[in-house]
């Protein structure tokens, strides 16, 4: 017999069996939703469908919801939880793998980028990720610094190619560098050759990415719906910027 079942994710299957259970026989379990709440982006209509059926008494059952952010508070008390139910725990990162760091150089040697200036977002290539506000953003920038480049870095998630597409129809397709998936040394040298890293999110309830920048001593630009923003801001650690607020943003990476 368990104490306590910890959940992850909202909308599973597994998560409907494991109610029915504890349940059954008197077991309290806590949920981690790891911004999985709102109905956004994809299959809305069945998530819809599976809050009814399932999803709004996984909440309510529940001993205890985890948020890692003041954003994903909010987004649970939107599905109708006790705000008392809700503990914040952020999530943290490993100080010692930033102990000690690449010399500069490295990244940008490794995959060829010869430009002075180099813009980097890290992380998945997906749509909600906001890529297509920094292209936007980007063509405007490298009106006033031709010397720039955006490197874009981390694995396809479906929508590369449009993202490819958006930068030909801008005539930055000579600009902007996709280099997939990066992990351990390469990351931290690209954390380290960039002179700004910028994280346009339309929707993210924390983001490590940012963090793990700073620790290398690079300037941040996030946007201000993401759940980092707020940690950013009181730490006077970075620049917040309103999503699609393109000149915004342009103006943003000038100043750092």
């Amino acid at each position: 017999r368990f104490d306590v079942v910890h959940l992850h994710n909202f909308r599973s299957y597994q998560n409907v069996v494991v109610h029915h259970y504890a349940k059954k026989y008197g077991i309290p379990y806590v949920l981690q939703a790891h911004g999985s709440v709102l109905r956004i982006i994809e299959k809305q209509k069945l998530k819809k469908i599976y809050d009814i059926f399932w999803g709004y008494k996984i909440l309510k059952d529940a001993s205890k919801l985890i948020a890692v952010s003041n954003i994903e508070v909010e987004q649970y008390k939107q599905l109708g939880v006790d705000k008392n139910k809700i503990e914040v725990i952020s999530n943290g990162i490993d100080i010692e793998s930033f102990k000690n760091l690449p010399e500069r150089n490295q990244f940008k040697r490794k995959y060829r980028v010869r430009e002075k200036y180099m813009i980097l977002f890290l992380g998945r290539v997906h749509k909600i990720k906001g890529i297509d506000f920094l292209i936007k953003s980007f063509s405007k920038l490298i009106k006033e610094i031709n010397d720039a480049v955006l490197v874009i870095a981390g694995q396809d998630d479906g929508y590369k190619k449009e993202a490819k597409v958006l930068a030909k129809n801008l005539g930055l397709q000579d600009k902007v560098k996709f280099t997939g998936r990066i992990d351990g040394k390469d990351k931290l040298s690209a954390y380290i050759d960039a002179n700004v890293l910028v994280y346009p999110s339309i929707f993210e309830i924390f983001g490590l990415v940012p963090f793990e920048a700073i620790m290398c001593g690079t300037p941040v630009i996030v946007t201000d719906n993401c759940g980092c923003g707020q940690l950013i801001e009181e730490a006077k650690a970075g620049y917040l910027v309103h999503y699609s607020d393109v000149e915004g943003l342009k103006d943003k990476i000038l100043e750092a």
